[in-house]
């Protein structure tokens, strides 16, 4: 019973973070934090560009005005799962159990992306669905696209108010400019395998902080410019190679 009344009390101390002045002002003037919650974005960013097209032709049936509420509930549903993920995952993520298997999990996101694509191929179809169904099966869709994003961002972080402005702002990020992480990854293809990469470092980050060896943000930070500059930097030279063998 004294574990029941601890879980509940600590699950309660944990959504009062989103509620408390102090830590809503800590996050936004601390360096730290924004270095963390730019990554968060521009990894939902590169990861979710594409699910924002298949959201959109969820949603193509219904009369434009419908289209916008429809994928407007869809941001709100997107929002109350990371609230109620947020709060209870940074109660379970405190045990070394829930970190082995959050890492493994992303462990074999990238895998999955790096060696056997994302499985995510093929034509959605949703056709001739009520205005209400098509808002359930994007709420649906909504959850699926965030757990991956959800597991990844508490590999960065364990602060409330950082995983929810990251989250946040990576679904208006996913919704909003979608197209230019599109535009991005068709510049430089090899971008989309680099999203993957930086989930195995992020998922070899919450592994090793389960044994109690916690990588500087400084150090951190500095390996996922370097590899998403690097990625560039290659995708560049490698098209300008082709483009001379063309020419």
């Amino acid at each position: 019973m004294d574990w029941f009344s601890d879980f509940f009390r600590s699950i309660g101390e944990n959504y009062g973070h989103f509620f408390s002045w102090s830590d809503i002002a800590g996050t936004l003037s601390d360096p730290v934090s924004w270095g963390i919650i730019g990554s968060l974005i521009l990894l939902e960013g590169l990861l979710s560009a594409d699910n924002a097209l298949v959201l959109a032709v969820m949603v193509k049936h219904l009369p434009k005005e419908q289209q916008r509420k429809a994928l407007f509930y869809g941001i709100i549903g997107a929002y109350v799962f990371r609230f109620l993920a947020i709060g209870l995952g940074t109660y379970l993520v405190k045990f070394t159990l829930v970190k082995v298997l959050g890492a493994l999990y992303l462990f074999y996101i990238a895998y999955k992306g790096l060696f056997k694509g994302s499985g995510e191929e093929g034509e959605i179809k949703n056709k001739g669905a009520s205005f209400w169904k098509t808002v359930l099966l994007v709420e649906l869709m909504d959850i699926a696209f965030s757990i991956d994003s959800v597991v990844a961002a508490f590999g960065l972080s364990s602060e409330v108010w950082v995983l929810f402005l990251g989250g946040i702002l990576g679904v208006l990020m996913m919704r909003g400019v979608a197209q230019v992480f599109l535009k991005l990854i068709a510049r430089y293809p090899e971008l989309e395998q680099t999203a993957f990469l930086l989930i195995a470092l992020i998922a070899g980050k919450m592994l090793a902080g389960a044994f109690g060896y916690e990588l500087p943000h400084v150090i951190f930070f500095g390996i996922l410019i370097a590899v998403f500059a690097g990625t560039i930097l290659y995708s560049a030279s490698k098209r300008k190679k082709e483009e001379n063998r063309k020419a």
